[in-house]
């Protein structure tokens, strides 16, 4: 896989009637699998009394095989409509957005007329689509999450290592300071580096 990948720029949503059935799709970046089902989970809690929530997301995870390196977690469900005309559609907007590290939920109101199979499929397509035009697609590089911890003698060296460095971190100030950091791959051995050559090997990286 490229170093740089498209995802979205945040959440995102989207409604409209067919037949008097009404589609609300959701959008959601997700960094993880957890992250992904959590987002399922949190609009079906929403809409319990919904017809159908159907679900489908493209996430990157480690391949675990030589050299490292990632794969994409493809996942659909129907969620009760007919077979292939929900799930399947609704993904292949995400393949053919080329976007990853992103969830879809297209929640159904049914309103008493079928649409078979075919007008399915165009509805649950239109419902990722305009939820993602909602979101937004940014270009993104994969991210790299670490830990330093530092005494206060050196937080204030570290804290200024990274307000420098083209990164987000958030710090936790108790018995130590605590940042926690999320940084470019391509970026983060080199930041380990700085943050260790400035603190002379007292910071904790993990």
């Amino acid at each position: 896989m490229t170093d740089v990948y498209r995802t979205l720029a945040g959440r995102g949503d989207a409604s409209f009637e067919v037949q008097g059935s009404e589609f609300i799709g959701y959008a959601s970046p997700a960094g993880t699998v957890d992250e992904a089902e959590a987002f399922v989970d949190e609009v079906r809690d929403r809409h319990g009394d919904a017809t159908h929530n159907v679900p489908c997301y493209r996430v990157r995870v480690e391949s675990g095989g030589p050299g490292g390196g990632h794969m994409l977690r493809e996942y659909q469900s129907d969620d009760g409509e007919p077979t292939g005309s929900s799930g399947k559609p609704a993904l292949n907007v995400l393949q053919q957005r080329d976007v990853e590290n992103a969830v879809v939920v297209v929640t159904r109101y049914y309103g008493g007329t079928n649409l078979g199979v075919g007008g399915l499929a165009r509805a649950y397509s239109r419902a990722v689509k305009d939820a993602v035009d909602a979101a937004g697609v940014v270009e993104q590089r994969p991210q790299e999450r670490f830990t330093v911890t530092v005494e206060y003698d050196d937080s204030g060296t570290v804290r200024g290592i990274l307000e420098s460095a083209d990164c987000e971190f958030d710090a936790d100030y108790g018995e130590d300071v605590a940042f926690d950091v999320t940084v470019a791959v391509a970026d983060a051995d080199g930041l380990r580096e700085r943050v260790a050559d400035a603190t002379s090997g007292r910071a904790d990286v993990s």
